[in-house]
Parts: structure tokens; sequence; C-alpha cells
């Protein structure tokens, strides 16, 4: 099979903290006021993404990897993670404050849920002037100090706040409290998981009038109540070349800011590879095909590709693969 640069349809998530965004600045097809996540390449079960471009399009990603698994995954993935895809790809518009929340690491994840847990990364692409990430506490603190200040409503006093612009880049680790402030604009690379616990949501209901769930219980044992400064992400954005992002079990992340085109040779790259395009516009082409993306825009290059070329006057790139 001819597996050639894939580009999938965008998965719109409407959100209490949703905006416009999206549209506005990355030109996702939205009509709500209220979209904070268009979910760019997903294997979450419900949420599978379809091929939007040339001969495969409509084909869901699982069939893809039901028919062509080693092919478009690359074999030490398909030996790893069988017939999942391992990561989510995301854009989030946050036009107000995220809940506070963490994520389990895979041990108390598969015990609780049967899932992996969710380590992830965020480029920031977009912020308003002021707009702030929670990220982790502002000190060492007790379990017990914690559950306190949920009770007494004072969690926000134990924070630790980052002021943030684009191009400023963040990994969440599992246990890590965190959240996306208002008004920021980013791109999230994580684990194939959907379980988040919510541990404060600033008292907000839904549009039925209902708090949301929150899941205190379940976050107390899973939680990192140590400050630690390991999520400020420090890289190269030296142009024209790889600059090496995150690298971690899950994934790893490279930088690209071109200005000319660039040849990448691919056949000992055991893993397919994502594009999303975090500025400009480029063409992607491999040994069986091109496509082009703009900003805000995904491509998946299949393993089985032996080189890409990226043509291209000015973009920005999040080169990912595993």
């Amino acid at each position: 099979m001819d597996l050639y640069p894939l580009k999938f349809k965008p998965i719109l998530k409407e959100r209490l903290w949703g905006g416009t965004k999206l549209k506005e600045v990355l030109g996702k097809p939205i009509e709500s006021d209220i979209t904070g996540e268009s979910w760019e390449l997903s294997g979450v079960a419900g949420d599978i993404s379809e091929v939007a471009n040339g001969p495969l399009a409509g084909t869901s990603l699982q069939n893809l990897m039901d028919n062509h698994g080693e092919a478009l995954l690359g074999k030490s993935v398909v030996n790893r993670f069988g017939a999942e895809f391992p990561i989510l790809i995301k854009f989030i518009d946050a036009k107000q404050d995220l809940s506070i929340q963490l994520h389990p690491n895979d041990q108390l994840a598969k015990q609780r849920h049967n899932s992996f847990g969710k380590t992830e990364m965020w480029y920031i692409m977009d912020a308003d002037p002021g707009a702030k990430l929670i990220v982790g506490f502002n000190k060492d603190v007790a379990k017990e100090e914690y559950v306190q200040s949920l009770e007494e409503g004072s969690l926000l006093d134990l924070m630790n706040y980052e002021e943030v612009g684009e191009g400023d880049t963040f990994f969440i680790n599992t246990g890590k409290i965190h959240a996306i402030g208002a008004g920021v604009l980013l791109a999230e690379i994580q684990q194939t998981s959907d379980i988040t616990y919510r541990v404060f949501d600033f008292d907000r209901k839904d549009k039925n009038g209902n708090l949301r769930e929150l899941h205190t219980s379940l976050a107390v044992d899973a939680i990192d109540y140590k400050r630690k400064d390991d999520f400020k992400v420090s890289y190269s954005a030296k142009g024209d070349m790889v600059n090496e992002m995150v690298d971690c079990p899950y994934f790893k992340t490279n930088f690209i800011a071109l200005s000319r085109p660039m040849h990448q040779d691919l056949v000992n790259r055991d893993s397919f590879t994502i594009y999303m395009c975090v500025g400009g516009r480029a063409t992607i082409t491999n040994d069986w095909g091109s496509t082009f993306i703009n900003k805000g825009e995904t491509v998946l290059v299949p393993a089985m590709s032996s080189k890409v070329e990226i043509e291209t006057q000015a973009a920005k790139l999040l080169e990912v693969t595993i």
C-alpha cells in the first residue's frame, strides 16, 4: 500500500472554557463560541480520527493500523503498543481558565481504569497579555495540607503560576497538578489517554446548571506534592535545523523553524513522524505523495517512508515521533 502523508479531519470538542481562537487563528470549521479542543490525531475509543486527504479519505486510523500496522507505525511501535495509537495530538483554546487537574501514572491508570497514564507537553502558540498557566505547587506540600486547602477553598494559594508567551514549552509529567489559564492557545502532545482527575473548577456550572464532577478522592494518591522546577522546556529555536525539545519514554518532539526547504532521511527511523504546523505553511512529501499544511494543521508521515521533503519559505513545525 502506498502510504502518502496523511491529514485527518479535526474532531472538535465544545468545552465550558472554550472560545473562538481555533476558528479565528487556526481556521478550524467551527460555528460554536465555546470550542475548546481540536483533536488532530486520535486513537481514543469513540473519537477515532479519519483521513481527510487523498485516496484514503474517510478511512479510520484504526483501519489503517489494523491493515498496515508496521508500515504505518513502525515495528518497534507495534511491538510496544500493539494496535493502539500511542499518542493524542490536540490544539487547545482556553477562553476561560481550565479546571485545576492532574493525571495518574501508567500504574495507577492501568489499575483503576485499564488505561495508559497521561504524560503531556504544551507548546504555546498564542497568549493574551498576562496569560498564565498553573504548573505544580509553589512549595513542598504535605498531603494533609493539600486536603485542608480543598476543604477551606484555599487551593489557589498553593499553586505555582507561570506567565507565558508564544514559543514557551512545558512538560507535564504524571502527578503534576496543572491548569491552562484564560487567553492561551496551545498545541498539546500527550499519551493516548483521556483520564483526568479534576480537583478544583472555580465552582462553575455547565450549560444545564450543574457543577462538574470532581475527582478529589482519586487524586489524593496520584499527586506529586513536591515543588519541582522540571516543567519549563529549554530548547534552541535555531533556524533551518532540527532542535530537540522533549525526549521522554512516550514521545520525542523537535522544533523546526524553516526559511528554506529541508530534506530528512528516515531510513533508520522505526516510527511514524507527525508534523504539527505552528506557524506558516509547508508541503510535506514522502515516497508516495505530498500534502500541504497550514498553521493549525497536522500531517502523519507513515513509518515506511524512507525520506521526507519539506518545501517551504517560512514554517514552524513540531516534529513528533516515538
